[in-house]
């Protein structure tokens, strides 16, 4: 049996239900991210965030890798505990860093015997220097389409890739990097999720772009900033930069963290407005393993409660 065939066993509704068919769905839909936890009291955080953001039934959530591939395991297990024990739809990362074929096939039959059946598929940042020089594992693949095809070639799996409105940091422009989601697509994903947009018209140019050569929804990745120095710093991480509007926005307020956070609030509020009138199939809110301020966006934004529905 290929390691995601479905058994004669029913499944739960939540890890049939398709992420292709809720982004195609007339109401946006909703996704929040979260990352592993280090120890067991920022584990206890990350499951009342879950647990907070449950209520508001988002179509899916994900659980990323630590910087440079580490946190594997603990990945791993969350996702499997989310298959198992919430009425969540888990989006399982998986990234090439510092892996052979074979630990890879040996992941995606972990996700597969917890049921999970949708994978997002990243090649991942370098180890050690998110900014270094990519090296792939020697027995390893080297992009992120090849992940796709193998994924796609173990059984009956979903899967996601990753997009850059800003262009990847090794990117020389946009053009290159609409041609490698159309590469991505070819291979097997059916759906993008960005890297937080803080410029909603670098994300419809990609979108547009990519529009104009292959049916790939591609959905804003989405983060209230709380905190100047952490977003700062995660932007230069990511290669994401950080409008001068923005800024100038936040470093107003910059001694009144408060008010940072109510700007912060505002910022993503209205960006989320923007990109849905623009027709954006939904928003994926980076939650930071807290859920306040997500859900402070996702109310300003009255949206309607989604239906539950499954692949069939």
């Amino acid at each position: 049996m290929a390691l995601g065939q479905p058994s004669r066993l029913r499944r739960p509704e939540n890890i049939t239900r398709s992420i292709p068919r809720m982004l195609a769905a007339q109401r946006p839909s909703i996704s929040f991210e979260f990352f592993p936890p280090k120890d067991d009291a920022s584990e206890a955080v990350l499951w009342e965030a879950i647990r907070r953001l449950e209520r508001v039934r988002p179509d899916f959530v994900s659980v990323t890798y630590g910087a440079g591939g580490t946190t594997q395991d603990r990945t791993v297990r969350v996702t499997e505990r989310i298959a198992r024990e919430t009425t969540l739809t888990p989006l399982a990362h998986l990234t090439c860093v510092n892996a052979s074929v074979a630990q890879l096939r040996q992941v995606v039959g972990q996700y597969a015997a917890a049921g999970v059946r949708s994978i997002l598929a990243l090649r991942g940042d370098p180890p050690g220097n998110v900014r270094g020089p990519w090296v792939a594992h020697p027995e390893g693949l080297d992009h992120a389409e090849d992940l796709v095809r193998l994924v796609r070639g173990l059984g009956d799996f979903t899967v996601g890739v990753a997009a850059f409105p800003d262009v990847h940091p090794e990117s020389p422009n946009l053009e290159h990097d609409v041609e490698v989601l159309v590469r991505k697509h070819a291979a097997g994903a059916s759906f993008a999720v960005t890297q937080m947009v803080f410029d909603a018209d670098s994300y419809l140019r990609l979108r547009d772009a990519v529009a104009a050569r292959c049916d790939l929804p591609i959905t804003p990745g989405l983060m209230p900033v709380t905190n100047f120095k952490q977003i700062a710093r995660m932007s230069e991480l990511m290669g994401t930069p950080l409008p001068p509007a923005v800024v100038s926005r936040l470093e107003a307020v910059a001694d009144d963290p408060q008010a940072i956070r109510e700007v912060g609030v505002q910022v993503a509020t209205e960006l989320a407005e923007r990109m849905l009138a623009e027709g954006a199939p939904g928003l994926h809110f980076i939650t930071m393993n807290r859920s306040t301020a997500t859900l402070e966006v996702y109310g300003n934004l009255d949206l309607p409660v989604a239906s539950v529905e499954s692949a069939g």
